[in-house]
């Protein structure tokens, strides 16, 4: 189906490979339109659990194609908004997935590279990556990515990096709250194995729940509003066949049904 995405399953996992490593996975309008439609079509397949983002390559993502921005450089402001708009658009899709998204991040995730590995839930680079948000080298600004990396690391460090454009180590990404887990790039696919299996073990409904409750409190004061809007949500999970089969597995010291067998 894709060109630029190599899309692995196993079992309940799903990896979406970027596929261009001769530029090091850098977006062009046909990667941003694949990579929207591929998690549109995960996060709508009941049997896929799991979401991993990874590239082929040396690179996880350089950020923007070279070529593409030497088009963007020369079309008008109205072409120019078509197409932030879809990538925009592609940094929203992953991440409000209802499923876990992982970044396994490896050397560069420069630019928008740095602002998919904010979009997913769950970041693992290995001590080799590097990040960076570029953009003001060539005149522009992290626009699209940044919701994602204010998320990530807090606008106080955005108001340094989105302005220095400085390199970013791994252990540097860990400390900024960017990383969740920095490792050996021989330990990179077993740590992430580890992470997806933790996320294996959760209910999916609530987990996209869990998701959504983030979106909903983060940032904000807690107020009489807040307060019962969490009240309803954990009222309206507790009845879910779920949720009680969640209480019963436990009580009954079994795997949950959505537990995978053991391999």
């Amino acid at each position: 189906m894709y060109e630029t995405l190599e899309i692995l399953r196993d079992g309940g996992v799903a990896t979406i490979w970027m596929n261009r490593p001769d530029v090091h996975n850098a977006f062009n309008e046909q990667l941003i339109a694949e990579l929207t439609a591929a998690c549109e079509a995960l996060d709508a397949d009941d049997t896929v659990r799991v979401v991993v983002l990874a590239g082929r390559g040396k690179s996880f993502s350089a950020g923007a194609d070279l070529n593409w921005m030497r088009r963007a450089a020369d079309a008008s402001v109205e072409a120019n908004l078509v197409d932030a708009r879809k990538l925009a658009g592609m940094m929203r899709t992953l991440a409000e997935m209802d499923k876990p998204t992982i970044a396994r991040v490896h050397g560069a995730a420069l630019g928008g590279g740095m602002g998919l590995a904010s979009a997913c839930d769950i970041c693992i680079a290995s001590t080799g990556a590097s990040f960076a948000t570029s953009e003001v080298k060539f005149g522009i600004i992290p626009s699209a990515i940044s919701p994602y990396v204010l998320r990530a690391i807090g606008a106080r460090q955005a108001g340094r990096y989105f302005q220095t454009a400085e390199r970013i180590s791994a252990a540097q990404a860990k400390e900024l709250g960017l990383a969740h887990d920095v490792v050996a790039p021989e330990e990179l696919d077993a740590k992430v194995q580890e992470i997806v299996a933790a996320l294996l073990v959760g209910g999916p409904k609530s987990q996209a729940a869990a998701k959504d409750l983030i979106r909903a409190v983060a940032d904000r004061p807690v107020c009489d509003g807040v307060v019962e809007d969490t009240a309803r949500r954990i009222a309206e999970l507790r009845a879910t066949p779920e949720a009680k089969e969640g209480l019963a597995a436990f009580l009954e010291k079994r795997p949950a049904a959505w537990v995978p067998a053991a391999k």
